[in-house]
């Protein structure tokens, strides 16, 4: 954006705006660049033309506690200017982030002759923002609480859990080694041996999310012999739910983490499934191929995703169309995706919903 429309430059009168548009000098930012850290001597004004910038505060385990962002036309700086103390975050820009910065003493010496209109239109600001911040900040600790408490449950269930799963895979053991003729029984065995892995895998997966862990064991898969295998291992699900999958498209390779990656359609399929509401309904997955990447698009015909759910829905704790559901599924399900150094978005109306996924296509040795 042009500085001339900047927010913070509105709340000035005309000589005083020249004066500020003389002084600010521009620096553009690379990814995750430090722009100041906590503790240092304010010595800036940012307003931010383009990008966006987070900021945090250490936390006692050395590490840093997300507390605020400012996105284009914000500025942020202020409380140091003003009062002359340490930066109390550090402050980090995003790829591609522009920022405009006005010198503090020169600053302080055109807010000690601006008038009262001025300074009161920036005293209502700094509210808003302290309002703002607060709230974030609680928003954050909330869920962060709720992660702990998720890991502690899921941490005991799965100990409890090991002991019966034991018996159920030594039993299907047995069954394979009392039949081994028997196709039918060695299926239904392999079936039974692979859903209880995928359960405890499963919880692992909610354990590594709530400790911020993505470890992947990546190696080289076909897209399309995963999807189908994600199809035999829910085939009774689907019918019992009268819902019909359909896969269609170009094969490919990837550099992948299959049992992360089934988690992934799993956590978007059951989703659809259960908005479907008992009522039946199609999903169809088609995946295409471009030079480096990978593209998948699972679309459904259900009733689509409530629009005030549109730009949290890969939060934690955001549900839909479930009935006693924790909202970890799409969370889970993007975090999986990022470490793989893919994307995902979505489309969705009263018509249906529509997952894009994009992953990196395998390059050739």
């Amino acid at each position: 954006m042009d500085l001339k429309t900047h927010s913070f430059l509105s709340y000035f009168e005309p000589p005083q705006l020249d004066q500020l548009l003389g002084l600010a000098t521009f620096e553009e930012f690379a990814d995750q660049q430090i722009i100041f850290e906590e503790g240092e001597v304010p010595d800036y004004l940012y307003l931010v033309l383009q990008g966006r910038v987070i900021f945090s505060k250490r936390t006692p385990l050395k590490g840093y506690q997300e507390v605020a962002l400012a996105e284009e036309n914000d500025f942020f700086g202020e409380f140091g200017v003003l009062d002359g103390q340490p930066r109390s975050t550090r402050a980090t820009a995003e790829a591609g982030t522009v920022l405009a910065r006005i010198p503090r003493d020169r600053l302080m010496a055109i807010l000690d002759k601006a008038s009262g209109k001025v300074v009161i239109g920036l005293f209502r600001h700094i509210i808003r923002h302290l309002r703002y911040t607060t709230d974030r900040y609680v928003d954050q600790v909330v869920r962060k609480e709720k992660m702990t408490l998720v890991g502690e449950m899921v941490n005991t269930i799965v100990h409890d859990f090991r002991s019966p799963f034991t018996g159920i895979q030594l039993s299907s053991s047995m069954l394979r080694e009392l039949y081994p003729e028997d196709e039918e029984v060695q299926e239904w065995c392999d079936l039974i041996q692979t859903q209880v892995n995928r359960m405890l895998g499963m919880a692992d997966e909610i354990l590594a999310f709530a400790r911020g862990n993505a470890d992947l064991q990546r190696q080289p898969l076909s897209i399309i012999e995963l999807l189908h295998r994600f199809e035999k291992l829910n085939s009774i699900y689907l019918k019992s739910a009268q819902v019909t999958l359909e896969i269609s498209g170009d094969d490919a390779v990837i550099l992948g983490d299959e049992n992360k990656l089934l988690r992934v359609l799993q956590n978007l399929i059951t989703n659809a499934v259960e908005a479907f509401n008992n009522q039946g309904g199609k999903i169809t997955i088609t995946v295409k191929t471009s030079p480096g990447q990978v593209t998948l698009q699972l679309t459904d015909n259900g009733p689509g995703i409530p629009q005030q759910l549109h730009a949290t829905l890969f939060e934690p704790f955001v549900t839909f169309g479930k009935r006693g559901g924790t909202g970890l599924g799409t969370a889970i399900a993007k975090s999986i995706i990022d470490a793989h150094q893919g994307s995902i978005e979505f489309i969705s109306n009263s018509q249906g919903t529509t997952f894009t996924i994009i992953l990196p296509a395998a390059t050739n040795p």
